[in-house]
């Protein structure tokens, strides 16, 4: 009885095993954030310093709303704006904020605290989300399971260099920032209903890497794949 005891107690006590690298089904790490916002370099730091890892997929999102407070993001776009908002309702956040980020669609975090992002990583569960595979001008997506409304499917090119901006203006002004995994297009390719579905890419810009994402609206990524 009492070696029983001692048993179920080591068990209860030990830490739960880490997830294995899984470079082909990566957890994505998006990070909203301005050039013009003080808090803001800190969290780019945090991102950068996690981009190289296989089992992650670290994104650089730029918002517009800081625009108007003196220095204009140079890589700011309407539609990141957008997706920020949505991310917001499915949150049932009240207001968008930086630096945000966003853990497979399911968790955010303030993005200027490392601790709070490896803690989101370490409660990652995986989805059970289609099989994608990605070529350099389509991506299959699997058949599957899929709640009513089905979810959309994303393109996303991203910049993998770090690139180095001076600020002038703002908050910043001054400082240099270097962004790395930058998205410069987003594009809804259309809608996954869990049947098998193949849909074409558009030709990526020199320099740019491409990911698919599979996501219910505002919500969880169910899949994601890179090239």
């Amino acid at each position: 009885m009492l070696r029983s005891a001692l048993l179920a107690a080591a068990l209860i006590s030990a830490p739960l095993a880490a997830q294995p690298i899984d470079a082909s089904h990566p957890t994505v790490v998006e990070l909203y954030q301005s050039q013009g916002c003080s808090s803001c370099p800190p969290a780019i730091t945090n991102l950068n310093a996690i981009a190289d890892r296989p089992d992650i997929l670290a994104l650089t999102f730029a918002v517009t709303y800081w625009d108007q407070l003196g220095w204009k993001d140079t890589f700011a776009s309407a539609a990141q704006t957008s997706r920020q908002w949505d991310y917001a309702r499915g949150l049932h956040h009240d207001q968008v904020w930086t630096p945000q980020v966003i853990v497979d669609g399911t968790t955010d975090v303030v993005g200027a605290q490392h601790g709070q992002i490896e803690g989101a990583l370490k409660g990652v569960r995986r989805h059970a989300g289609p099989a994608l595979t990605l070529t350099a001008d389509s991506v299959a997506v699997g058949s599957g399971s899929v709640a009513a409304g089905g979810a959309d499917v994303w393109l996303v090119r991203y910049d993998p260099r770090t690139i180095a901006v001076a600020i002038r203006a703002g908050e910043n002004t001054g400082r240099t920032i270097g962004h790395r995994n930058v998205v410069r297009q987003l594009v809804k390719l259309g809608k996954w209903d869990g049947a098998a579905a193949t849909l074409k890419l558009p030709a990526a810009a020199p320099g740019l890497l491409t990911a698919v994402l599979v996501q219910t609206s505002g919500g969880p990524i169910l899949a994601a794949v890179r090239g």
